[in-house]
């Protein structure tokens, strides 16, 4: 049974995604706050796996709300519901911790399935915030590749390709195709990553990838 929490300043909304959620029988909410300071004492008490979480809410955003919850041991994986534009918090969103962006107004069954993806371990990224993400970085400083690459000395050259497509935001699928590789190859290498970069999943090796300089804005992503 996936353990959703929902993070929204108001009542109607969260109503409105209990009953999407709870007509899943593999899907039940564990919890509801109305602001970010509640979410993360909430988060800490009912143990989610998933936290649909707003942006603007009072007391503390769910940027600062996303990035305590996910700083905790074994966090719950926190997917970003919004009705905004994405352009002012995308990069900073990633940062916190988030594993994935849904538009609130997104049909029910895209919310079910996001949801399980994120539940699962996967992120949920995409290509228009990956598009966005490449846009951050490219206005900022110039990054010198040697300089942060050290961190990547236990990667073999296979796994560096596959990071390279993954920050592109290319699917496991994608991946296997162009590297010539099979999708179980290529799922591996991803697992490899993470665990040698310590990092969460898919979203941190994209915003590592290019923050790191393995891969600039320009360079065909």
């Amino acid at each position: 049974m996936i353990r959703v929490m929902l993070v929204d300043d108001q009542a109607m909304v969260r109503a409105g995604f209990r009953m999407i959620v709870e007509s899943e029988p593999d899907i039940t909410v564990v919890g509801e706050a109305a602001d970010g300071r509640a979410a993360v004492e909430l988060a800490g008490r009912c143990d989610p796996h998933v936290v649909l979480m707003d942006v603007r809410m009072p007391h503390m955003d769910g940027i600062e709300a996303t990035a305590l919850i996910t700083a905790a041991t074994a966090p719950p994986r926190v997917l970003i519901l919004t009705t905004f534009d994405l352009d002012d918090y995308v990069y900073a969103a990633l940062r916190a911790g988030a594993s994935g962006f849904m538009l609130k107004d997104a049909p029910a069954e895209q919310l079910i399935e996001a949801v399980r993806v994120v539940a699962r371990g996967d992120a949920l990224l995409a290509p228009s915030v990956t598009r966005l993400l490449i846009e951050e970085v490219a206005r900022r400083p110039a990054v010198d590749p040697s300089a942060t690459l050290a961190g990547f000395d236990d990667l073999t050259e296979r796994e560096l390709d596959v990071m390279r497509l993954v920050a592109k935001g290319m699917s496991n699928a994608e991946i296997a195709e162009a590297l010539y590789l099979g999708e179980a190859t290529v799922k591996t290498h991803v697992g490899r990553i993470l665990a040698k970069l310590d990092l969460r999943d898919r979203v941190q090796v994209v915003v590592v990838a290019y923050e790191s300089g393995l891969v600039t804005p320009g360079d065909g992503a």
